[in-house]
């Protein structure tokens, strides 16, 4: 199949820096997340016509794979794995995942609106209590209740969307 240069610019205009950060933050090394990306969006290029759901939670599982591929097979070879001390793999593998799951979850949160966002940032993340949550946003603590019910419902259906396994 010929590389269709315009499919491909468009993916690395919409989603190249989110997905350099990504695995630079995972590698620490730009020459190689340059590598990753680059072979990222090749594959998932490739693979256009099969994807079903987000195609940016797509791109990030593909570069999570690619960087456990590369990781495992600087294993095998002893010379690399000295000069770059590499760590424990079971510890990579869960760096990276940790990583995309910080993603998935920061795009899904993006997905809902922002008074379903406001409520689940305020109980989850600063770990406010349904009276401060309330206090903080300036509603009732009912409302809290109802639109973080709501917001859990929404925040499921956009997971299950973008094919994030729970």
């Amino acid at each position: 199949m010929p590389l269709d240069e315009d499919v491909v610019a468009a993916i690395y205009r919409e989603h190249g820096s989110a997905l350099r950060r990504f695995v630079l933050s995972a590698s620490r090394d730009p020459q190689l997340a340059e590598d990753v990306v680059q072979e990222t969006v090749l594959r998932v290029w490739q693979q256009a016509p099969d994807i079903t759901g987000s195609l940016r939670s797509y791109l990030f599982r593909t570069a999570r794979n690619i960087m456990i591929d590369n990781y495992r097979k600087a294993q095998r070879r002893p010379a690399e794995v000295m000069e770059r001390e590499l760590a424990d793999p079971a510890e990579a593998v869960e760096r990276v995942d940790e990583l995309l799951n910080r993603v998935l979850m920061e795009e899904a949160l993006l997905r809902l609106s922002t008074e379903h966002r406001d409520v689940l940032v305020a109980l989850h993340y600063r770990r406010f209590t349904v009276n401060e949550a309330a206090v903080q946003l300036n509603i009732p603590s009912g409302t809290v209740k109802s639109r973080a019910y709501y917001a859990v419902r929404a925040l499921r259906t956009i997971l299950d969307e973008m094919g994030v396994e729970r």
